[in-house]
């Protein structure tokens, strides 16, 4: 074997370790997410959004400041994606059941044409919430500002957070990382189209808030503090 080859052989063996080593931490870190904050996953909605009455008396105890709803796209101006609707409804199923008085709706407003509050403020109140128990997060741009903003912007110590299952685990650890006390109720009324491709692009992210929190990062975005105990109307901007 010339020189050079046994150089290139030596580039080759060294890229496939570090390949196996990233894979490895990859992985060892989305363990590490998910295990932290498994048992935080409170109960997971089914199609017809029925919940047992052991776990529906554990949520009510546990007092929560609010009920924290996820952005997750929308279709068009006025309706929310099929993911959406489904965390929109287990939310509104939540305080209809007296899990907390308070509904904290956390989406993107940060383009023209793509309103997600205003679909999700309208959705909610078209279902008869109050408007002063709705408080709206407009620049929850993604789930780490999201997080971020419920502990900093609107003073929550406490939340059940709504989302799909697999993207739960991020948005619960990101929360006990910054502090909050938070559970999980998880919305999966139905399979969505391109999930095993959802579920891909959650592992790097994963990867990425565990990273982004060794930082202390702030939010994109600050303000004025909006407290979840008073009134939600002042958060609305329509």
């Amino acid at each position: 074997m010339t020189k050079t080859k046994k150089i290139l052989k030596g580039f080759l063996i060294a890229g496939i370790i570090a390949a196996v080593a990233l894979i490895a931490l990859v992985l060892i870190i989305n363990f590490k997410v998910k295990s932290d904050v498994k048992d935080n996953i409170v109960w997971s909605f089914g199609e017809d959004l029925s919940i047992s009455e052991e776990a529906l008396d554990d949520l009510k105890a546990y007092e929560a400041d609010c009920i924290l709803v996820l952005g997750a796209g929308i279709t068009d101006k006025n309706t929310p994606s099929p993911m959406l609707k489904d965390r929109l409804d287990a939310g509104i199923k939540l305080y209809q059941e007296g899990v907390s008085s308070k509904i904290l709706l956390s989406g993107d407003n940060g383009q023209v044409g793509h309103n997600e509050i205003h679909v999700m403020l309208s959705y909610v109140k078209n279902e008869g919430i109050p408007e002063e128990d709705i408080f709206c997060d407009h620049a929850g741009f993604s789930t780490y500002d999201s997080m971020y903003r419920a502990s900093s912007i609107f003073q929550v110590k406490r939340a059940v957070v709504v989302t799909q299952k697999y993207h739960e685990y991020r948005a619960l650890y990101i929360g006990e990382k910054l502090g909050l006390d938070v559970k999980g109720v998880s919305a999966d009324q139905e399979k969505y189209a391109g999930q095993t491709a959802r579920e891909i692009r959650e592992i790097l992210a994963r990867d990425k808030d565990f990273f982004k929190l060794k930082t202390d990062a702030e939010s994109l975005l600050a303000g004025e503090t909006i407290p979840i105990s008073g009134s939600g109307v002042v958060s609305h901007g329509e």
